[in-house]
């Protein structure tokens, strides 16, 4: 964020050493080329099993040629490890602390945030949103006597779709064709990963994901002569990495990349993991790259409608997740760490005066999406935005050679600060890991982690207790205390006479409302049926 930065330009030349001066400008264009927006959020797809971020093996062209007709960020950080958090970070521009969602299953208070839609709408944009969402709205579900809309005109999610089902029956799957419906299982971990390589009982054209594309296809013919700003979001490739049955077997999970745990990973291994066998890995991996290219295809239909209505020359794609996964890197499947597996996104976007094929090495957050968004779209910005527009640097005319990102994951009380070189991660360590991931050791108790993201880019050395790179550490904690005290709305609040340690710790207290670390997935009130 830009304060923040221009305040610790000593910190970070000390870091970096090449700390550049911040010239990103925000300031909304007065005539605009770009009219719409389609943003296109996958979920827990890592960056690493996309084409165009060098992964051979996949298949997804359409997200790869969202970024050879545009531009792909390289370094681009979610603000958190888990699908709530980062989804309300990103449609807000603000942190999560600052959305008040930080664990799985708190409701998003729209009268305290201020959603990338509510401003767009406001600007007189038909506005969408289309699948996941995430807003946790259904807790209150017998209580509302009116339903939040979070800026959007239309909302269409997995309900429509089941709706939709029972309007159209699907084409029945023979019962001879093995499906997650019909095998005997347990219900373990290999089983929720889908290590089996199953598919839905559905053939493509009656899936889920091809439901979601096809009504952003009908929402996009619909406004084609509107300004409109469509977020779509697909389920896939999300645990149990879902695909169809005409998907089944398209990849070998022999000829896939099976990455393996390190020393400096077994600490924080969750026992759910522990006793997969390999076969199961490689059934995991194959699950997931498949969920992958069922998705992408579903990422072309949208693009080839903008295509057939002449609105891909007016119109900027975004392609992103909500965050990474992790494949068996560290020696896990899941995302609820701060390791670059799983906190990196793939960021791609293509529109008007955007060089085809450009690729950006610069550290950027998707806290950065919304003004960067607006900036594009030549609308005014506003004040509650966190991030920053990064249109001066897609354009060439910004510099953020020296920018660092931030990023939290309250359930396990931990926070993180990356540079282009270094990462610095601190854990209160107050209770095992959360959400049904405990690695069987207890807690940790407070924790420094500082990685050499050039020299050791797995994370593989903790250099935080080195004597040559204390003061480094020292410096990254020092400014992530910094984020904390810049964009918390409590920090006024804060208890005084606490070192920096102590600061940490207080900020890496998730205050949700609605919601409490390690809860289970339940409505609030829900026996309280006799009192109604």
């Amino acid at each position: 964020m830009k304060r923040l930065i221009n305040r610790l330009p000593g910190i970070l030349l000390m870091i970096l050493l090449t700390a550049g001066a911040f010239s990103c400008r925000e300031s909304a264009r007065e005539e605009s080329p770009v009219r719409s927006v389609v943003v296109i959020i996958s979920d827990d797809h890592t960056h690493r099993v996309i084409g165009c971020y060098g992964n051979p093996r996949v298949r997804t062209p359409h997200i790869d040629r969202i970024a050879s007709e545009g531009v792909l960020f390289s370094r681009a950080y979610a603000s958190a490890p888990i699908c709530s958090a980062s989804r309300q970070s990103i449609l807000t521009g603000k942190y999560p602390h600052a959305t008040g969602v930080n664990l799985l299953f708190t409701p998003f208070n729209d009268e305290q945030n201020y959603t990338m839609a509510e401003h767009l709408q406001a600007q007189g944009f038909a506005t969408a949103i289309i699948g996941k969402t995430h807003f946790n709205d259904w807790i209150y579900q017998d209580y509302w006597e009116r339903w939040p809309g979070y800026g959007f005109d239309t909302l269409i999610d997995e309900g429509d779709w089941r709706r939709h089902l029972e309007r159209h029956p699907p084409r029945q799957v023979p019962p001879h064709v093995a499906t997650r419906e019909n095998v005997p299982h347990l219900n373990n971990t290999a089983w929720q990963k889908n290590a089996r390589m199953l598919p839905v009982a559905f053939y493509e054209e009656d899936s889920q994901g091809t439901f979601l594309a096809e009504q952003a296809v009908n929402f996009i013919r619909s406004h084609a002569g509107e300004r409109f700003f469509l977020w779509v979001a697909f389920h896939e490739p999300h645990a149990p990495f879902s695909f169809p049955v005409e998907y089944a077997g398209r990849y070998d999970p022999e000829s896939l990349p099976l990455p393996e745990a390190t020393p400096e990973d077994e600490r924080w291994i969750p026992d759910t993991f522990r006793d997969l066998t390999e076969e199961e890995r490689r059934g995991i991996i194959a699950s997931y790259y498949t969920s992958v290219e069922y998705m992408d295809k579903n990422v072309g239909m949208i693009l080839d409608a903008l295509d057939e209505l002449g609105l891909d020359e007016n119109t900027v794609v975004v392609y992103t997740s909500d965050q990474g996964y992790l494949l068996n890197e560290h020696g896990r499947f899941e995302k609820h760490t701060m390791w670059e597996e799983s906190i990196k996104s793939p960021l791609v976007l293509k529109g008007p005066e955007i060089n085809p094929g450009e690729r950006l090495e610069e550290v950027v957050e998707l806290v950065d999406l919304a003004p960067t968004l607006f900036g594009m779209l030549g609308v005014p910005s506003h004040d509650a935005l966190q991030g920053e527009n990064l249109l001066p640097l897609i354009l060439g005319e910004g510099d953020l050679s020296g920018r660092a990102a931030f990023a939290e994951y309250l359930e396990d009380n931990k926070a993180m600060v990356a540079t282009k070189k270094w990462k610095y991660i601190f854990t209160t360590g107050k209770r095992d890991l959360g959400l049904g991931y405990a690695t069987g050791k207890g807690p940790s108790g407070v924790m420094h982690r500082l990685y050499d993201l050039e020299k050791d880019p797995g994370e593989t050395t903790n250099l935080a207790f080195s004597g040559e790179h204390r003061h480094i550490a020292d410096s990254l904690r020092g400014l992530m205390l910094e984020w904390f005290m810049e964009t918390h709305p409590q920090a006024a609040y804060m208890p005084s006479g606490l070192d920096t340690t102590g600061k940490l710790i207080w900020f890496c207290e998730p205050r949700d409302v609605g919601d409490e670390p390690g809860s289970e997935l339940q409505r609030i009130f829900e026996n309280e049926e006799p009192w109604k």
